[in-house]
């Protein structure tokens, strides 16, 4: 039966899906199998502990989710306190480490960001570009650019440090571009505080040519998590997201290599149809490196 979305918040077909597979006991890494949350955005605000309750009867253990306050979809989880969110999550049976921030946040609220991770129980504080409202629009992208936004997240990064709190970086957007003939992201891992910073891969920037098992290789020690896309491509030359081991990647290439790169954790993340979620648990779950 497929699963819908109704049928995904009240986690019944996923739970009947997983209970049918007693003897999948193991997982890639040892690691809990984590889920990101921007894919279920749209019932983050209206239906929060249903869809929570959701993704843990699925089978996710850990979750990444998306600031209160830079992302608008997450706007009502503003109104608990820090303590009382990660009890929440505990409840539902789920934990949370990282959660993704907008630049504005990291760069302009430093400090109260800061403070709410540390008082949620984050250990990770991540940022899906440093491109995203850093960058004049219209106006081609120069080193300076990438000097002035690394500088940035150095800044923030050495507060957070301070305070316990990992700064990540996110592959995607503007670093996806180059400049004067060179990758942007690799001139931001250039720049950034080996010390301070680490980097999360997101596996889809492979249909950009960019290659989990090299980075992990040639920038040893920078990687401390992964978001996990899984697709096909069609006719017409465009990707369409599957379940994790339904697709183009070779998952057991892409989690050696993460093994050995000393990946803390995953997320999967299928933003075209968040249902396609749970059935990648199965895989994983049968997946060994």
């Amino acid at each position: 039966m497929p699963m819908t979305r109704r049928s995904f918040l009240q986690h019944g077909a996923a739970t009947i899906a997983l209970a049918a597979a007693p003897s999948l006991l193991a997982d890639p890494l040892g690691l809990p199998i984590g889920c990101q949350t921007y894919p279920v955005r749209h019932t983050i605000n209206t239906d929060f502990a249903g869809t929570m309750k959701g993704l843990s009867a699925a089978g996710f253990q850990t979750i990444e989710l998306c600031s209160p306050f830079g992302y608008k979809d997450f706007s009502s989880l503003a109104q608990y306190k820090p303590q009382e969110l990660r009890t929440m999550l505990h409840d539902y049976g789920l934990t949370c480490i990282s959660a993704h921030f907008s630049t504005d946040e990291l760069f302009n609220h430093t400090e109260e960001r800061i403070a709410w991770a540390r008082d949620f129980g984050l250990t990770q504080m991540a940022t899906a570009s440093l491109g995203f409202g850093t960058l004049t629009k219209g106006v081609p992208p120069t080193i300076d650019d990438v000097n002035r936004i690394t500088g940035l997240f150095n800044t923030f990064a050495s507060k957070a440090h301070a305070a316990g709190i990992v700064a990540v970086l996110h592959n995607e957007g503007f670093e996806t571009t180059s400049i004067d003939g060179k990758r942007v992201y690799d001139l931001e891992i250039e720049r950034l505080d080996p010390k301070t910073v680490k980097l999360q891969f997101q596996v889809s920037t492979m249909q950009n040519g960019f290659e989990p098992e090299d980075y992990f290789a040639r920038y040893p020690g920078r990687y401390i998590s992964m978001h996990c896309q899984d697709w096909i491509v069609g006719p017409d030359g465009k990707a369409k997201e599957v379940p994790l081991g339904k697709g183009v990647v070779d998952w057991k290439k892409v989690f050696t290599a993460a093994k050995k790169a000393h990946i803390k954790n995953y997320f999967v993340e299928l933003e075209q149809d968040p249902t396609l979620m749970p059935p990648s648990i199965p895989y994983l779950k049968s997946l060994n490196v």
